[in-house]
């Protein structure tokens, strides 16, 4: 079975549902870029509530650009941000410690395009998880490609992609279970269950 993605920052969980039943996985980078999506953000749970992390890009509506040519603008340090907010929010998480280490490359390395961001992403986590997948890329956009399942639908904030059963989560008691945040949620507080849970959903 063949998967149509967009490369998100951190996929949510509905992006990893799709993954864990397919053997290839295509990535959309042909497609114009558009603003308010999971392309430069994800949520993850903190002590207030949902919590929306974004990562700027130079970008413009008037100017329309590939999804793959959208530049990340470095000038504030929004790394440094995004990992006080990761660590404030689950290092209290069973699996927090076990984990860190294999993401900080997101945290410390240089990335000028937002693609190559979320693909280094999404290569960690298909190893911290050890899926077995192989990975392509659309080399231009089709409305509607045949013979693949097209998810790219998931990148939209809006979408209520699946219903996802509860887990335990750091603020449960606080807020109550907020279903498909970031799969770094998911890896923190199930870290080896995290693929089964995965298999007991299906994108409908």
């Amino acid at each position: 079975m063949q998967s149509l993605l967009h490369p998100t920052y951190f996929p949510n969980i509905a992006h990893f549902v799709a993954t864990v039943s397919t053997d290839k996985i295509y990535f959309e980078i042909c497609d114009n870029y558009q603003k308010q999506t999971f392309r430069n953000r994800f949520e993850i749970y903190g002590a207030n509530g949902k919590l929306a992390l974004t990562v700027p890009v130079i970008y413009t509506q008037k100017n329309r650009q590939l999804y793959k040519d959208v530049k990340i603008s470095n000038e504030n340090d929004w790394q440094k941000i995004h990992l006080k907010s990761l660590e404030s929010a689950y290092r209290m998480s069973p699996f927090y410690e076990f984990y860190i280490d294999d993401i900080m490359p997101i945290f410390e390395d240089n990335f000028k395009f937002i693609v190559d961001l979320n693909l280094k992403c999404f290569q960690i986590i298909k190893e911290c998880l050890q899926l077995d997948f192989s990975l392509a890329f659309t080399n231009q956009y089709e409305k509607s490609p045949p013979n693949v399942n097209d998810y790219r639908h998931l990148v939209n904030k809006k979408f209520n992609a699946i219903k996802l059963k509860p887990y335990t989560q750091v603020f449960l008691q606080k807020h109550g279970f907020i279903p498909n945040l970031s799969i770094l949620d998911l890896l923190f507080n199930e870290g080896p269950n995290t693929e089964l849970y995965l298999n007991r959903h299906q994108i409908d």
